[in-house]
């Protein structure tokens, strides 16, 4: 028991040094090497070659370990990460925007007088291709399918079937996106 708990301090800390390194880099180039092997020292599970540019927030310490990033992924500045749970899984080749809000905890709706709401934790899964517009609000539970885009200032509170565009508050479907073919060269 005791063992547990130093190994949990022990990575928080490193996880909370690690982070606050990768965010104080300048939003060059040339560091991204070093933003992604911080990140990953912190706790992140990055695939393969990302770009993020930072910083990012991760709420609670000890969360970074729920983020999953894949293969070629964008992550704009200011991104926030809410995963103290449950995991936040991000495909590969994905775009998101600046300030978006992921956040996996919620509060029930059922209130008891004296007594504090009770939370419910749900993952978030972000499927190959899509794209997150600036300052939208993913909520627990959410799947973003294959290619669909989420508007910028949308709040996401139901799933986005592949290939479609969503936006508002709450989002609602917008169209349809067409699948372009592949040049065969």
């Amino acid at each position: 028991m005791a063992l547990n708990l130093v190994k949990s301090v022990f990575f928080t800390f490193f996880e909370i040094v690690f982070l606050a390194m990768a965010n104080a880099l300048p939003r060059v180039k040339i560091f991204n090497v070093t933003r992604y092997a911080l990140l990953r020292l912190a706790g992140m599970q990055i695939k393969g070659q990302c770009t993020i540019f930072g910083p990012l927030t991760v709420r609670p310490a000890g969360g970074a370990r729920n983020i999953l990033i894949g293969r070629k992924t964008f992550l704009n500045a200011e991104i926030s990460f809410g995963c103290p749970n449950e995991k936040i899984i991000i495909g590969d080749n994905v775009q998101i925007g600046p300030r978006v809000l992921f956040e996996t905890v919620n509060h029930e709706i059922a209130y008891t007088p004296g007594m504090k709401r009770r939370t419910q934790s749900q993952p978030i899964h972000i499927a190959d291709g899509a794209w997150i517009g600036a300052g939208a609000i993913i909520l627990p539970g959410i799947t973003i399918g294959e290619g669909a885009v989420v508007a910028a200032g949308a709040v996401v509170t139901q799933d986005v079937p592949s290939r479609t565009v969503v936006g508002g508050v709450p989002a609602k479907f917008i169209k349809k996106i067409e699948q372009l073919e592949q040049n065969e060269d």
